[in-house]
């Protein structure tokens, strides 16, 4: 896997998102409620406190040595204790179901909606966490199952509107032009006095 993701604002920790399922799918987990480049950063604070990236070994781990580990300073997100809980079960998902790698949760899928699918088992992975993951892979990854926009639905379009749109500086800024208009727009339709 290679991909074009540009998000972090780091060389190394874009790259390692770019190479590795088990890092890209931990950033998408960790992907609310903090900045997005936070978010995706979290995959090499954890490669580097670990020393590995590894599913396999991650959910062997006991899940509080896990959390400690995510809540040491810097903590991977604004809520470390309950991310890093999800992030190892996630990791025992991706062991027990797809080979310890989270390009196996991908492999040799033939459709978007079997992609989209597996998706909705892990943990963490909702409906629309599920659906820009599926424009992801295909807009930045190159994993283009039959349908797969279908299956990314608003996410596969050409509206810079998510990570999955994000392959550069200019892009990165459009996304976040796109972000800031959508939370006005609901901020003013809920200042709105109801006729």
């Amino acid at each position: 896997m290679t991909g074009t993701l540009y998000i972090t604002g780091d060389a190394a920790a874009d790259h390692l998102l770019n190479v590795d399922g088990t890092a890209l799918l931990i950033g998408m987990l960790l992907d609310q409620q903090v900045p997005m480049e936070w978010a995706f950063a979290g995959p090499a604070t954890l490669q580097a406190r670990l020393g590995h990236l590894d599913a396999t070994k991650i959910a062997a781990m006991d899940q509080e040595a896990f959390v400690t580990v995510c809540c040491d300073k810097p903590a991977v997100h604004r809520f470390p204790a309950s991310m890093g809980r999800r992030i190892h079960e996630m990791c025992a998902v991706l062991t027990s179901d797809f080979g310890g790698r989270g390009e196996g949760v991908w492999d040799g899928v033939t459709t978007g909606a079997d992609l989209y699918a597996r998706l909705r088992t892990l943990p963490g992975y909702g409906d629309e966490k599920a659906k820009i993951f599926v424009a992801l892979l295909g807009k930045r990854m190159g994993v283009q199952p039959d349908g797969w926009e279908a299956a990314a639905g608003k996410f596969g379009d050409a509206t810079p509107r998510s990570v999955a749109d994000i392959h550069d500086t200019e892009s990165l800024g459009k996304v976040r032009e796109w972000k800031k208009a959508a939370k006005a727009a609901k901020r003013d339709k809920q200042d709105r006095p109801v006729a």
